[in-house]
């Protein structure tokens, strides 16, 4: 079984070199299709968890649409993670808290796959790969990790089974948030063969 973490491991945040799976720059023509396009899945529950400050109304009226959306296909949970809880000045003790907080909400049973800048920047195929892939590694959960303005800490960083980036530039967590519940939206309309991406 081809599983997704062979290629987004934590153990390298970029993937193998002699990986010919997913290609950096994949052409046109290899973005076209999920090898789940069409297939049926097993939908597993998707859990996000973001490190923040209180979300701006815009913000969450957009991810309560995707949610909506979403929910057709699977359970999305939505947890909003206090930005610096100890209200400390140093960037250090901030990190390792919001990491604490963080690993609260992740079960030994999860899937996790941290957004993260050095991560392997995937395309709308890919995430719709993700999802099929993660349905075979026996979890209860796919749990998506967006980090605070300083990224994440130690401990999640060591319990990730993956690590993405959702582009090369460096995205708000409220922005990263919206890229990424249209994106798992997406992904799930191509497995579907679903007519929302072309």
């Amino acid at each position: 079984m081809e599983l997704y973490c062979r290629y987004y491991s934590n153990t390298h945040l970029s993937p193998p070199k002699n990986s010919t799976n997913l290609k950096a720059n994949p052409s046109p023509a290899s973005r076209r299709r999920s090898k789940y396009s069409g297939q049926s899945i097993r939908a597993i529950p998707i859990r996000i968890l973001t490190v923040g400050k209180k979300r701006s109304q815009g913000i969450q009226l957009i991810v309560e649409e995707y949610k909506e959306k979403l929910k057709y296909y699977c359970g999305v949970e939505d947890v909003l993670i206090k930005s610096n809880p100890k209200t400390t000045s140093d960037m250090k003790a901030q990190i390792e808290a919001e990491d604490a907080a963080m690993m609260q909400h992740i079960k030994p049973e999860d899937w996790v796959v941290m957004l993260h800048e050095n991560g392997r920047e995937i395309n709308s195929e890919q995430m719709a790969d993700l999802l099929g892939d993660a349905g075979k590694t026996g979890s209860s959960c796919l749990t998506f990790c967006i980090g605070g303005p300083y990224g994440h800490g130690p401990l999640v960083r060591e319990r990730a089974d993956a690590a993405i980036r959702l582009s090369s530039l460096v995205l708000n967590h409220q922005v990263a948030l919206v890229v990424l519940v249209e994106q798992l939206y997406r992904a799930w309309t191509i497995v579907k063969g679903q007519k929302y991406h072309h």
